[in-house]
């Protein structure tokens, strides 16, 4: 994997005023990481544009939502340490 600028750590639901922040300020060669809440935004079509998204599997099975679709990459507890450290900047929203 190619380091990252700025991983952006997402644990509010889509309808939070955080989450919306969020998603106006990831940019396209940032990463975004889905967590807690945050995993519901891919229940919606607001899954911003860019290539890297991931979202923590524990909270994809809690919410029944472990069938991905497009870009987004399922990650364990090990692999979101991983990206943390591989970030330059992370942003927890």
């Amino acid at each position: 994997m190619t380091a990252i600028q700025t991983l952006h750590i997402l644990n509010k639901s889509p309808d939070h005023p955080r989450a919306t922040r969020c998603l106006e300020t990831v940019a396209e060669e940032d990463c975004l990481l889905l967590i807690g809440g945050g995993v519901l935004l891919l229940a919606t079509d607001n899954l911003p544009g860019i290539s890297r998204v991931f979202a923590l599997t524990q909270d994809l099975d809690a919410r029944g939502l472990a069938n991905l679709a497009g870009n987004v990459s399922a990650v364990d507890y090990a692999e979101m340490v991983s990206l943390s450290v591989q970030a330059q900047r992370v942003i927890s929203w």
